[in-house]
């Protein structure tokens, strides 16, 4: 059945990392060496009184020790669209990395959608290996656990609908259960990526990220998440500053830009 329901979506953005080459980005890059930001975000989805947040980011306490700072809590910084974190009831998780699933206990009312592959895997023996436990923290991973012993943690098993206009797509690769999400805008269908693809260019140039688990699954990631969109551009990558050029900027924070009119200009070309 086809949704009638629109949603508005919004990506705010509360970290950035500056000191970063191309060759964090990039498996193979070209031109290894040149400076390559990211931009931190969580999203927001809107239907009237309806709302669900897309991932949670971390805090303050994760930012000293990782030394990667932050400029807003997520929680606060939703305040800048007029929403209390004790009021959402709804949280996509993409997965669980550090980045993502980091500030859970900030929303004691919510509900937590996850992927069955992720928890499998973030509570599994991979996790015995440094290299692959280095992107997730420990507390993280206990507070979703408490999420689920409190009856607030739903799981998906690949394809599920969250609400009306609304459904994520496991898609793996970067972490065993990463999620994208799919959702129906004004622009036509959306696909908030999240780490299927950092940036645009991992994705348009089949360039993988280098912390992966599945460098196949990476891959075949690029195509579910084309398709999943009504056209490419309303592909939504998960960390790439280009999205605050390509978007409006939504009121007078500074760090919320409105996604669902879709693009104001053409996607670069690499």
């Amino acid at each position: 059945r086809m949704s009638d329901k629109l949603w508005e979506v919004y990506a705010v953005k509360y970290a950035d990392r500056n000191d970063r080459t191309r060759n964090d980005s990039f498996m193979f890059a070209s031109d290894h060496n040149s400076n390559h930001p990211m931009d931190y975000f969580v999203w927001v989805l809107r239907c009237g009184k309806e709302v669900i947040l897309v991932d949670t980011g971390y805090d303050e306490g994760e930012a000293g020790l990782r030394d990667r700072p932050i400029h807003h809590r997520p929680a606060k910084a939703i305040e800048a669209l007029g929403l209390k974190a004790e009021e959402i009831r709804q949280v996509i998780s993409t997965h669980l990395h550090y980045d993502h699933a980091g500030t859970l206990a900030d929303f004691p009312n919510a509900k937590f959608y996850l992927q069955t592959a992720e928890m499998a895997y973030a509570t599994g023996p991979c996790m015995c290996s440094d290299v692959l436990r280095m992107p997730f923290t420990g507390a993280h991973i206990c507070t979703a656990i408490e999420a689920l012993y409190s009856g607030r943690l739903h799981f998906f098993d690949g394809d599920g609908q969250v609400a009306e206009g609304v459904s994520v797509h496991c898609v793996g690769g970067h972490s065993k259960g990463l999620q994208a999400v799919r959702v129906k805008t004004e622009a036509g269908w959306m696909c908030l990526a999240s780490d299927a693809t950092h940036y645009y260019e991992n994705f348009m140039t089949r360039k993988p990220f280098p912390i992966v688990v599945d460098v196949e699954h990476m891959l075949a990631g690029y195509d579910k998440i084309t398709t999943l969109a009504s056209d490419v551009s309303l592909v939504i990558p998960g960390h790439d500053p280009l999205v605050r050029s390509l978007f409006p900027q939504e009121g007078h924070s500074g760090f919320v830009w409105r996604l669902d009119g879709g693009a104001t200009g053409p996607l670069p070309v690499f």
